[in-house]
């Protein structure tokens, strides 16, 4: 049998709406036919998210990465250490593509745009309870064009900064970082640092 993800038969009941917000949050019910048995039925909430876009930006030239500081509450609640060392990412918006989205984010979180940008990767980020899909990407920047302070408004504080590759591996090592779309893509970095010349090249 082939290991992937597949589609299945199932019944899903229009979304009862339990609270709007930043994000929506939704009640389904559904029903999932099964081979031999009766369907399956069940009560779930999801909260919608939809895409996102992530960023790894790379200085191949400099062995550098860009990553950034911010708060996040839901953090701070689980573990007191609310401040994340993450890359940058953000939500894609109606009508863009996810590549545009990441485009926009790298300027709008760490002040530059890449000269390229590479697809890697999907994932589904807490599939229990949200949709989020997250498209990775790695961006080729020039560190040293990398600005002090993010955001581009009142609401947001993301502080940039720029660490060598060995050093940002170093922390994953060390589980010093927990922000699972920065360890995603560390980990993806750490199996293919000897690859990304030739990606920036290509």
């Amino acid at each position: 049998m082939r290991i992937a993800d597949r589609a299945v038969a199932v019944a899903v009941s229009e979304p009862q709406a339990i609270a709007r917000g930043f994000l929506n949050y939704d009640r389904y019910q559904i029903s999932i036919t099964r081979d031999g048995e009766s369907p399956l039925a069940q009560q779930r909430d999801v909260i919608g998210v939809g895409g996102v876009a992530a960023v790894l930006p790379i200085d191949v030239a400099r062995g550098q990465v860009v990553l950034l500081r911010q708060f996040r509450l839901a953090a701070h609640l689980a573990t007191g250490r609310g401040e994340l060392i993450e890359i940058v990412a953000g939500r894609v918006e109606t009508g863009e593509s996810a590549l545009e989205a990441a485009r926009r984010e790298c300027f709008e979180e760490i002040g530059s745009q890449p000269s390229k940008l590479v697809e890697l990767y999907s994932v589904l980020s807490t599939p229990g309870i949200t949709d989020e899909l997250v498209t990775f990407f790695v961006g080729f920047v020039d560190a040293s064009a990398v600005q002090a302070r993010g955001g581009t408004d009142d609401s947001e504080d993301t502080r940039p900064f720029v660490v060598a590759i060995d050093d940002a591996l170093a922390a994953l090592n060390e589980g010093a970082v927990r922000n699972a779309l920065l360890v995603s893509a560390l980990q993806w970095l750490a199996l293919h640092k000897d690859e990304l010349s030739e990606m920036a090249r290509s």
